[in-house]
């Protein structure tokens, strides 16, 4: 009989834990990345009583066995910010908590003063590094984007595509930078018509370079280059000429672009800059082409078509993506992109043996045994979702009813107490 009263007491301490641990659950409904838990029961070494037909055994009650979490995924949310980050699989963020590392599904990421990519805890996003050029090194460390820039890049190459208007006359005096005959090189005459491109210096200055077409003979025109003085911003410098010659048919027939225009930008960059113009493919160049890819001369107005150069000044960052695979690009304010670096994951062969560490956090242990680690997208990681957060997996009806059965289970527990404590009192009634 008095065994009966430890039996409901051990009901009581297992529901009781099982109504705790629903109620953790129900509490983080809303905690992004949460995992929910579930209690596992096992009954008491029973008790052995003897008897004619072998032995019986009476239980002694029952005791919390387990407390497991589920580390199925949950469902995914839709933000606005680009740092917002969810995982579709069985992956795990890696993030340094003073140097050591923990684990974790919640992937609320923004940036600290120092640029590095830290959760809501100040803990830094770990993953591999990228140098300078947009390759991913196989270094493990910080994610720091602050500090990251677009170097300049020197222009070597400019592509023009125009229309020389075959009606033009040539002109009857030659090409000069002194139009106003005041002996001072900054009014150019004598073209037929102009054009503007941007270079960049080794520095990723940025230098206004005019293209002046001057018609020299039928199917033949000149191109001169004017650029500032860089000694004296007053004056013009006539960098060089390219001639340009034409078919019959109005096809470009030669560019003369294998011979480079010198520049000089001063003395604290690179000077000479050698810059390539290309006009077009030329029918009489090797290899030969149509002639009409690019620069033409037809009977109609001069028209600019195209327009480009290879160069550029440096840049900040200004936006980052993240694809599927974690990879990272910077988006600069010069208009180029390159990677800055990749989030790493870790798997887990028994991620249920992982030690819950509190915000959201888990740590190592023996049972989940060591940390798989890798790129997103491969071995089973899964892939980054940016602008995606996971949410709890946590069912509230299923916690609702798993709630009412351990409560009904904790009062009849209670009631076997209160049924042995009432037979005990009838026997202790018997001595009147």
């Amino acid at each position: 009989m008095l065994s009966s009263l430890f039996t409901g007491v051990s009901g009581l301490s297992a529901n009781g834990t099982s109504l705790s641990v629903i109620s953790d659950n129900i509490a983080n409904m809303n905690t992004i990345g949460f995992k929910s838990s579930r209690v596992s029961f096992g009954d008491v070494l029973s008790q052995t009583l003897g008897g004619i037909s072998g032995s019986s055994q009476i239980g002694r009650g029952v005791m919390v066995g387990s407390i497991d979490p589920i580390m199925t995924q949950g469902s995914f949310e839709t933000t606005s910010n680009g740092l917002d980050l969810a995982i579709d699989g069985n992956g795990f963020f890696m993030v340094n908590d003073n140097g050591v590392i923990a684990y974790t599904r919640a992937g609320q990421f923004s940036l600290d003063s120092s640029g590095n990519i830290i959760n809501p805890d100040g803990l830094i996003l770990q993953g591999y590094r990228a140098d300078a050029s947009g390759t991913i090194t196989g270094a493990l460390g910080n994610l720091t984007i602050g500090a990251v820039q677009s170097s300049p890049q020197i222009t070597a190459n400019v592509a023009i595509s125009v229309n020389l208007d075959a009606t033009e006359t040539v002109p009857a005096a030659a090409f000069t930078l002194d139009g106003n005959g005041d002996g001072i090189d900054n009014d150019p005459a004598n073209f037929n018509k102009s054009t503007t491109v941007t270079v960049y210096d080794s520095q990723g200055g940025a230098h206004d370079v005019t293209a002046y077409f001057v018609k020299t003979a039928d199917n033949a025109w000149d191109v001169h280059y004017v650029n500032v003085d860089p000694t004296d911003p007053t004056l013009l410098v006539d960098a060089g000429t390219q001639a340009l010659t034409f078919g019959t048919d109005g096809s470009l027939t030669d560019d003369s672009s294998g011979t480079a225009i010198s520049f000089d930008f001063g003395t604290a960059v690179t000077s000479p800059q050698d810059v390539t113009f290309n006009f077009g493919t030329g029918t009489g160049e090797t290899p030969a082409g149509t002639g009409l890819d690019g620069t033409t001369q037809f009977a109609s107005d001069f028209a600019v078509t195209k327009l480009s150069q290879d160069g550029y000044a440096s840049g900040s960052l200004k936006n980052v993506v993240i694809d599927a695979s974690g990879i990272m690009t910077g988006i600069f304010t010069n208009g180029q992109s390159r990677a800055i670096g990749q989030v790493a994951l870790a798997k887990f062969v028994a991620p249920e043996g992982l030690v819950k560490l509190g915000r959201n956090l888990y740590g190592e242990s023996h049972d989940s045994g060591q940390p798989i680690i890798g790129a997103a997208s491969t071995g089973g990681m899964g892939r980054v979702l940016s602008n995606s957060l996971e949410l709890s997996n946590v069912d509230l009806a299923a916690e609702f009813v798993n709630m009412i059965t351990s409560q009904r289970s904790f009062q009849a527990n209670s009631r076997v107490i209160t049924t042995s404590d009432e037979l005990l009192q009838e026997l202790v009634n018997l001595k009147r």
